[in-house]
């Protein structure tokens, strides 16, 4: 699979990177339903075979479950994995999140994932969510300094705006920006993309497939009871209705070049060159089969057009 580098100094990353937060399950706010441990790490093992080479985590995915899931399925590898997981998200003994971003909790945090995880260092750590109770300098002094202390390789952050990374830049580098990117969510090209090409910071684009419901496959009967999708409005209707007409008219499109339009969602997003990898949550080794084919194609002028037009005509939306 093809790789790109990661900012200005960091690896070599296949285009399509695996999503882990739906391995970590349900049984909490934003759990994903029942999942089945074995298959999980059958899940990730097939990806990796098939030339995925990296693996996107958190510590509050499953509340700490999805990192002992990564950790599990990468014992006994020839090669491991590049693994990227995250922090600020902690909860207390009854599952209630919130963020924290201050240093001792940065350092409480990262031990644990280190556990979790059942590695010796920690290949890319990012700030989840901005924490709006503590200055970001603070933040990323201690991210620095878990780099210097060799706990971690590379730094990064996720869902941060402008701002707040050349704040986060006036301290010490960013290696990464996780942002949001689908069809459905496109902000982050106007500003965003751009400056992370002038600054050197790789961008891991989450939710390329809007969390599968660009996926072609989107079944709302089958989501379970404790699925967060239920209630997101772009999951319900009459948002639903006019997002599923919009994979519709993906689909016709996909088709002609032998694509479902899950890897039309994958590839749309790839076209941008300021993007390092496509962050893809997989639950099941069949789905990993298909993820890897959003790789090594590219849509032309005329089916971009296409695909805007479709976006305007059906009024699709997250």
């Amino acid at each position: 699979m093809e790789t790109r580098r990661l900012g200005r100094r960091g690896p070599g990353l296949s285009v399509i990177g695996f999503g882990a937060w739906a391995i970590g399950g349900g049984g909490y706010a934003w759990g994903w339903g029942e999942q089945d441990d074995a298959v999980s790490i059958a899940a990730i093992r097939h990806a990796l075979n098939l030339g995925i080479n990296w693996i996107d985590t958190a510590a509050v995915y499953g509340l700490g479950h999805s990192e002992e899931i990564v950790g599990r399925a990468i014992q006994g590898l020839a090669e491991r994995p590049f693994i990227a997981t995250k922090c600020g998200q902690v909860w207390d003994s009854r599952g209630r999140i919130r963020t924290n971003l201050r240093p001792v909790s940065i350092r409480r945090e990262m031990e644990a994932s280190l556990r979790r995880l059942l590695v010796d260092v920690i290949d890319l750590y990012q700030c989840h969510w901005p924490d709006a109770n503590t200055p970001v300098e603070e933040t990323w002094q201690t991210m620095a300094a878990l780099v210097d202390e060799g706990k971690v390789r590379y730094i990064g952050v996720s869902n941060f705006d402008v701002p707040l990374i050349r704040r986060c830049l006036a301290v010490r580098h960013v290696d990464s920006l996780q942002p949001p990117h689908s069809l459905l969510v496109r902000g982050v090209e106007d500003e965003l993309l751009p400056f992370c090409a002038t600054q050197g910071i790789g961008v891991v684009a989450y939710s390329p497939m809007q969390s599968g419901l660009l996926s072609g496959r989107f079944d709302p009967a089958r989501l379970g009871p404790d699925d967060w999708r239920r209630h997101d409005l772009a999951y319900r209707p009459p948002l639903l209705e006019q997002n599923l007409a919009f994979v519709e008219r993906l689909r016709a499109n996909a088709a002609r070049r032998g694509k479902t339009p899950g890897q039309l969602a994958i590839g749309w997003v790839l076209r941008r060159h300021e993007v390092t990898s496509a962050i893809v949550g997989v639950r099941r080794p069949e789905q990993a089969e298909e993820d890897v084919g959003g790789a090594g194609w590219q849509l032309s002028d005329e089916e971009l057009q296409e695909i805007d037009r479709a976006l305007a005509e059906t009024g699709a939306t997250a």
